[in-house]
């Protein structure tokens, strides 16, 4: 049984450890081994999520399935993107799941939990950003109507960024 709830400032350390296991199983193997584990130790620490947590516009959500955390989100109202010509778009910042939990349907589940959510707050749409290479990922969204409409660079180090595929959609 799935069950989403809003995530509090006493989650950061739960979503620290979600997210470092979630991202290291999908993009792991997206930068040298140096680069990848310098990033997760910077970026998933409860400290950060603690900081994240504590800023208004962000809005993290907790998966649980069974009782037990599998994943979380992150999602940003009215956050403008340059390749993105609609007002009031969500940007759609992490979806991350535990490995072990794939191929359940949870990202469908709480992806239509997202969609809800974006509707109970007037946006016109969502927006995101999806490394190239993390396919499963690609395809889940297109599954859910997204287009590619633009490309980023996302940093993972000084010497390393990921190229990825910003995705739209509007309703």
């Amino acid at each position: 049984m799935i069950h989403i709830q809003k995530a509090t400032i006493n989650d950061a350390k739960i979503l620290s450890e979600v997210g470092f296991y979630s991202f290291k199983s999908a993009h792991g193997h997206s930068a040298p081994k140096k680069d990848i584990e310098e990033y997760m130790t910077k970026n998933f620490t409860e400290n950060v999520f603690f900081n994240e947590l504590s800023e208004e516009k962000n809005h993290f959500f907790l998966v649980k399935y069974n009782e037990v955390i599998v994943g979380y989100t992150l999602v940003i109202f009215n956050l403008k993107n340059a390749q993105i010509p609609f007002k009031n778009c969500a940007y759609l910042s992490r979806i991350y799941l535990l490995e072990a939990y794939y191929g359940l349907g949870l990202g469908k589940q709480l992806f239509d939990f997202i969609k809800s959510l974006c509707n109970e707050n007037q946006q016109s749409g969502i927006w995101l950003n999806v490394w190239v290479e993390n396919l499963r990922a690609v395809s889940f969204y297109k599954k859910m109507g997204f287009e590619i409409v633009g490309k980023s660079d996302y940093q993972i180090s000084a010497t390393h960024s990921n190229p990825n595929h910003v995705m739209f959609l509007h309703f």
